[in-house]
């Protein structure tokens, strides 16, 4: 009898340890999901400037998922400056947004596009038309994204 509780109680801990390594390696495998799920939460801070002669771009974005917000500033040589905030979505190797600044004391709106190739964003131009108070491109697939405002990645200060 006394043989029958030793062994009885030998399988019981020889079981329960071999649980907890089961256990062990579960935890391991959602411990790693999770912290690869949040990963892809954070927000992915990139930075982009566009200089030609005396004719500088800045664009800073966040990216979270296929949604993108930042910052945006063009200053041309001889015009007025204009800095403001976009907020828009990421379709593929397209970045759509809305971006809203200030020019000459008056608060605009006005669609911008910029194809990534790269480490480059190529903004996008075409017919425009307002709409609600912004000015918004007519038909985006027929923007031409030509070699005037390429934007190169540099790092964000």
């Amino acid at each position: 009898m006394k043989n029958t509780i030793t062994f009885l109680g030998l399988a019981a801990v020889f079981f329960a340890s071999c649980q907890g390594g089961t256990a062990k390696k579960t935890q391991a495998k959602i411990d790693s999901t999770i912290v690869t799920n949040s990963e892809n939460q954070v927000d992915a801070k990139e930075c982009f400037q566009f200089i030609k002669n005396r004719d500088t771009a800045s664009l800073s974005i966040n990216k979270t998922d296929n949604t993108v917000k930042g910052n945006l500033s063009y200053n041309f040589y001889e015009k007025d400056k204009n800095a403001g905030t976009i907020s828009g979505l990421v379709k593929g190797d397209t970045i759509i947004a809305d971006y809203t600044f200030q020019s000459e004391g008056t608060k605009s709106v006005r669609e911008v596009v910029w194809l990534k190739q790269g480490n480059q964003l190529i903004e996008g131009f075409g017919d425009v038309q307002e709409v609600d108070g912004k000015t918004k491109f007519k038909d985006i697939s027929k923007l031409k994204f030509g070699a005037s405002m390429v934007f190169s990645k540099t790092p964000c200060k």
